[in-house]
């Protein structure tokens, strides 16, 4: 595990501006600035629902993450267990009276925001095993018991999003979940044995699947069997991208996303839009960025003196690098249309509220890297 020192954390004001990663906070203000253009171009060149919506909810989650930032990484600690509660009980509650559109059951209205409870478990989960693991010994890591526990916090969750049913969302939480048990210590071989367990009930898990579920993965392996329907969305993603050539057509200038020709781009498929506009050296510039800030998150990680502070970082670095090269592999014909956003650039009030709280106790990390949690 790993080893901390107890030091007095005591802070002023001054002193906790001082010690923010600017270079992570500029990254960020560039991230939701470039969203922020891109949402103006699925608008079509005005200032529509999508991009008024979008500006006000990172202006509200920025500021968030800021405040977040000034608390003591103990607080989070010490609440990690309720507030992983606390989004078991949204989870429930949304399966029961949740908001349902398009067959899934998974929002609930807040009239402010239409609330998705399992983008925030995204994170819930991060900060629940993060602690548990904080405190479990060398010794006791790869019993039985500590394995067990583990899962199960992971299983809860799972279970309660499958059923909405929400299939993509599911694996990133069990993808994080699992992430903090191989920080945490879990021997490579339990992972093995897990993954061929998996294979040998693959036929099992298939054949439970959802139509729709069955149809994505159908369209997947062949997106020319109904290229009007099913395979539309990733045809027309297909052509945009390669459209954009080297340097793009230039801002507002999309065509394929200009002409309607590409649905959802504003959300799960804004990278097509983006790549579209500016081309293969913005795709790199935007994948550069998103590079600085998993490499900020794990940095903060490696000088925090807590384990749990160091957990915490690792995991969400690598749910950031999930969740990008799931959405790109999605966009660009690689994997199944799971409905995975692209962190920060995507349109969707409950992904962003989840990132800009990821980030808020990341920050809160930096600020106090030097304090010790027993």
């Amino acid at each position: 595990m790993f080893q901390h020192t107890r030091l007095n954390s005591d802070q002023n004001f001054f002193q906790k501006v001082k010690n923010l990663d600017y270079i992570l906070l500029i990254s960020i203000l560039i991230l939701s600035a470039l969203s922020l253009f891109v949402m103006y171009s699925t608008d079509g060149g005005e200032l529509l629902y999508h991009t008024k919506s979008h500006l006000v909810k990172l202006s509200i989650f920025f500021v968030l993450m800021v405040f977040m930032s000034f608390f003591n990484i103990k607080i989070w600690h010490l609440s990690s267990y309720f507030l992983y509660g606390i989004i078991i009980l949204l989870l429930i509650w949304v399966s029961i009276y949740g908001i349902k559109v398009s067959g899934s059951q998974r929002w609930m209205n807040l009239y402010f925001l239409a609330l998705q409870p399992s983008e925030l478990m995204k994170i819930g989960i991060i900060l629940c095993l993060s602690k548990y693991y904080h405190r479990v010994s060398v010794e006791k890591v790869n019993s039985f018991t500590s394995i067990s526990f583990a899962l199960t916090i992971i299983l809860i969750p799972i279970i309660l999003v499958i059923s909405q049913p929400d299939l993509g969302t599911s694996i990133l939480i069990a993808l994080s979940g699992l992430i903090i048990l191989w920080l945490g210590g879990v021997k490579i071989k339990y992972f093995f044995f897990s993954f061929i367990t998996f294979l040998i009930s693959l036929p099992f898990i298939i054949s439970n699947l959802q139509p729709y579920q069955k149809l994505r993965i159908l369209t997947f392996l062949d997106p020319d069997r109904d290229p009007l329907g099913a395979g539309y969305q990733i045809i027309q993603s297909k052509i945009a991208i390669g459209s954009g050539g080297f340097s793009g057509k230039g801002f507002l200038q999309g065509t394929q996303s200009y002409l309607d020709f590409l649905p959802e781009k504003h959300t799960d498929f804004i990278f097509t839009l983006f790549s579209e506009e500016f081309g293969f050296i913005g795709s790199i510039g935007l994948l550069l960025l998103y590079s600085i800030i998993i490499i900020r998150i794990i940095r903060i990680g490696v000088i925090s003196r807590s384990s749990f502070a160091k957990l915490f970082c690792f995991g969400f670095a690598f749910s950031i690098f999930i969740y990008i090269t799931v959405n790109l592999s999605m966009v660009l014909g690689l994997l199944p249309i799971v409905g995975s956003p692209l962190p920060i650039m995507s349109y969707g009030g409950s992904s962003m509220l989840a990132t800009m709280i990821g980030f808020g106790i990341v920050m809160s990390a930096k600020v106090h890297s030097k304090q010790a949690i027993a």
